[in-house]
């Protein structure tokens, strides 16, 4: 039965030591990576890395689509096979979503991303663009329904156990969810925590006919951007929640349970099962920095570069196509590890250190520039390292899962 409910409180855990305690390990371990490689090398990881979270996110919704096939849709490389283009697109889609997201936080520093205006901005961009077989899901009495982008729900739903807020709710809630959350109020080690039950609590209203849990991973990224903790974009909470799927599907189902005695809050929900969501939430994420850290070690990249180059020249490697990886010069191993440490050089520079005239290394590097093994701004400028998912679940292991190689 579908019932107009009235709150959600507690919109906060009322415990929160030991939710503070991992907020402040999570804040240093992020900050952290932020001194691990040269500032350009990890702004080409952060770039690369929106395919990773795009990849995870799709997952955590079942769709799980090659890192390699979203790069190529990247390129508007489709599948001839409809279905695999669809979520081709799909995942382009998220990678553009969060792009707009972080351009639109550098347009509107101040802006209040737990706004329904923000929250219906990100479902809309997601949605607009979105393949029309995606676009239609099961509504209520299982009738097909189609999904307005941008638009809050007009149908009853259930998720699970949980019965939803009516539609004529939606509006109080909304409003309600906006004036808590708005970052703008919080200082110190609140907002983190606040972004945790927020990500329940967005869950919980349901407010779109589909696509609420996409919206509330992309809300979370908007939101660590909001508040600028430092090193984020170099790890993602979208893996760690795939990794744990089942886990988090309990979490956030024990969260929807409704206040049990007295000591378990005042609200008409579940204080110890909210603070349990915060908790496992925050160790997720907890998880990702250390994991990114632990990577990202400037000794251990480098080994792994040069790992790579042999691998490859012993035909241990495959390319984005699934076939054995051509063999490359071994001084690409040196050149790949000084531009992990320096960022970036010039052609002649790497001409140089390859050891090679100028005419044989410039077809060396404009083979590691088609593969995306280097990046360049222009046709002569300078070289820095790609991140190309064919060549980074070897350079980050276990980014992907084993499966998800090509």
């Amino acid at each position: 039965m579908y019932t107009h409910i009235s709150q959600m409180e507690p919109l906060f855990p009322s415990r929160t030591s030991d939710l503070k305690d991992l907020a402040r390990e999570l804040v240093a371990a992020s900050a952290r990576l932020e001194g691990r490689l040269s500032p350009l090398v990890l702004a080409a990881i952060r770039d690369s890395l929106r395919v990773v979270n795009s990849y995870y996110s799709n997952l955590i919704e079942g769709h799980s689509t090659h890192p390699v096939d979203i790069e190529r849709a990247m390129r508007e490389d489709y599948s001839s096979d409809q279905d695999k283009r669809d979520l081709q697109i799909e995942s382009r889609i998220h990678i553009e979503v969060q792009g707009q997201i972080d351009q639109r936080l550098r347009d509107e520093p101040a802006a209040n991303v737990a706004s329904q205006t923000f929250l219906s901005w990100i479902h809309h961009e997601f949605y607009e663009s979105l393949p029309e077989r995606l676009r239609w899901v099961k509504g209520e009495n299982e009738q097909q329904e189609w999904v307005e982008a941008g638009a809050i729900r007009r149908s009853n739903v259930q998720v699970g156990r949980h019965v939803a807020p009516v539609p004529d709710a939606l509006a109080n809630f909304l409003q309600r969810f906006e004036r808590a959350y708005d970052p703008a109020a919080m200082h110190g080690l609140h907002p983190i925590i606040a972004l945790a039950a927020a990500h329940h609590r967005l869950m919980w209203i349901h407010p779109f006919l589909d696509g609420n849990g996409r919206v509330a991973r992309l809300f979370t990224d908007a939101w660590f951007h909001r508040i600028n903790l430092a090193g984020y974009g170099l790890w993602n909470v979208s893996r760690g929640l795939a990794r744990k799927r089942d886990e988090y599907r309990q979490a956030l189902a024990a969260a929807d349970s409704p206040r049990e005695h007295d000591p378990d809050g005042r609200g008409n929900l579940s204080d110890c099962a909210l603070t349990g969501f915060c908790r496992f939430f925050l160790t997720v994420c907890l998880d990702q920095a250390n994991y990114m850290n632990g990577l990202l070690g400037l000794q251990d990249f480098l080994r792994r570069l040069e790992n790579y180059v042999e691998l490859r020249n012993a035909g241990s490697i495959v390319d984005a196509a699934g076939r054995a990886a051509a063999k490359v010069h071994p001084r690409v191993a040196t050149l790949l590890q000084r531009l992990a440490i320096e960022g970036e050089m010039s052609r002649g520079a790497a001409f140089q250190l390859i050891g090679m005239s100028e005419r044989t290394g410039r077809t060396i590097l404009k083979g590691l520039l088609d593969e995306g093994l280097l990046s360049t701004k222009s046709e002569k400028g300078a070289v820095r390292l790609g991140f190309p998912a064919h060549a980074a679940s070897y350079w980050f292991p276990d980014l992907y899962p084993h499966e998800a190689r090509p």
